[in-house]
């Protein structure tokens, strides 16, 4: 990495550029979240520039790692769906219950344009309330998981 990362007495990222120039309130940011999570990320001030081109994270050493992924970590919120429980009806607007990786949840389908195909087995799916939830593998459902879930495919 060049130049040095460090946290401010408020939780902040502060980066100190080569030429000794700082910026505080730092956000890091992924090129591809979901197809190449450990592939580039981007050093963005306050303002929006891009300060830092990171080709991998994997190259980091242990302690900017640990502050780039606790950042992005709090930065991106979508839990990834394990099974599909239960659906209140298959006519939207709709309830749906769901086991993620954060836990068991409900949250409701406006519509079936809210579903969003990424490839040929990922799919994701938007809430009422803007909330992103990813299903990275349809082949990796369950049976009943994947019967609810053709319903609105």
């Amino acid at each position: 990495m060049i130049g040095r990362l460090t946290r401010t007495a408020d939780g902040r990222l502060c980066y100190t550029g080569p030429e000794g120039d700082t910026f505080e309130n730092v956000v890091p940011v992924r090129a591809f979240p979901i197809s190449a999570p450990d592939g580039g990320v981007s050093l963005m001030s306050a303002e929006g520039h891009e300060l830092l081109w990171l080709d991998s994270l994997s190259d980091l050493p242990p302690p900017e790692l640990d502050l780039i992924s606790q950042a992005l970590s709090q930065r991106e919120f979508m839990p990834e769906i394990q099974r599909l429980s239960a659906v209140s009806g298959f006519v939207t607007p709709c309830t749906w219950f769901v086991v993620t990786d954060r836990g068991a949840t409900r949250f409701i389908l406006k519509g079936e344009e809210d579903i969003r195909r990424l490839n040929g087995s990922t799919l994701m799916i938007s809430d009422s309330q803007g909330i992103h939830y990813l299903l990275r593998d349809l082949s990796a459902l369950d049976r009943m998981s994947r019967k609810l879930l053709d319903r609105f495919l």
